[in-house]
């Protein structure tokens, strides 16, 4: 059989007390020695008998070094736990704060919906009847505001139509003019082109009779001056050639 589980409590008996504390002493420093050997665990162990004897065990007896990691870890984890219950604390306080505000807020909406209006004095109606008036004169405002700008975008939006809308009558036109002007114009190319064609050769004229007196008497006869006429109509000579030739 096994031996069963012994109850821990203080020793009386002050020799029994003794040795076991060195059993038990030699027994915990053996195992921080195992322990930071195995592990490679840095191990500090202080130990105050009842007399107030100091026993203790360092890793490469560096207990001062140890000690120094000990304090700055202990601080940082104090400071954490500090800062966390003092965020957790302003947290609390702040949603506290937004709370009662929303609660504020909701409470004048109601009454600026005409609710909840029973336990307003008569200057607490009168100021919220004045907020809703100044409140509906900037509304008013805005209003106006948005219709005066709609409307000079209108009139802006129509005024570039009419323009867009001049110009277009405006092409038509001058459209219409060159498409009226074009018969004319060929019109006026036809008659040119005809205008234009080579003249006949121009003929030369006769010689006008030159109408002298002949100095020298002729006796010609009726046949002769027949002939003389003939000659005159048909070549032209002047007179007094045609004297002559009758003289000959």
């Amino acid at each position: 059989m096994g031996r069963g589980r012994v109850q821990l409590k203080r020793i009386e008996n002050k020799i029994n007390m003794q040795v076991t504390f060195s059993k038990r002493r030699s027994g915990l420093l053996k195992k921080a020695h195992e322990i930071s050997v195995l592990c490679d665990a840095e191990v500090a162990l202080i130990v105050f008998s009842t007399k107030g004897k100091l026993f203790e065990y360092s890793t490469d007896s560096c207990m001062e070094k140890i000690l120094e990691r000990y304090e700055r870890y202990s601080y940082a984890e104090r400071r954490l736990v500090a800062n966390d219950s003092q965020s957790n604390g302003n947290w609390t306080l702040e949603y506290a704060k937004l709370k009662a505000r929303i609660e504020v807020l909701q409470k004048n909406h109601r009454h600026f919906m005409g609710e909840d209006l029973e336990s307003l004095s008569l200057k607490e109606l009168q100021n919220i009847e004045q907020q809703l008036d100044s409140a509906l004169k900037h509304v008013r405002a805005r209003k106006n505001q948005l219709m005066h700008e709609s409307i000079s975008d209108l009139q802006k939006k129509d005024k570039a139509l009419q323009d867009q809308n001049n110009m277009l009558a405006k092409k038509i036109r001058e459209k219409e003019k060159a498409q009226a002007q074009n018969p004319q114009m060929e019109q006026h190319h036809h008659q040119h082109s005809h205008a234009i064609e080579p003249s006949p050769l121009l003929l030369p004229q006769p010689f006008q009779s030159l109408d002298m007196p002949c100095p020298y008497p002729t006796h010609a006869t009726g046949h002769e001056e027949s002939a003389a006429n003939h000659d005159r109509s048909g070549t032209l000579l002047p007179p007094w050639m045609l004297g002559h030739h009758l003289g000959n």
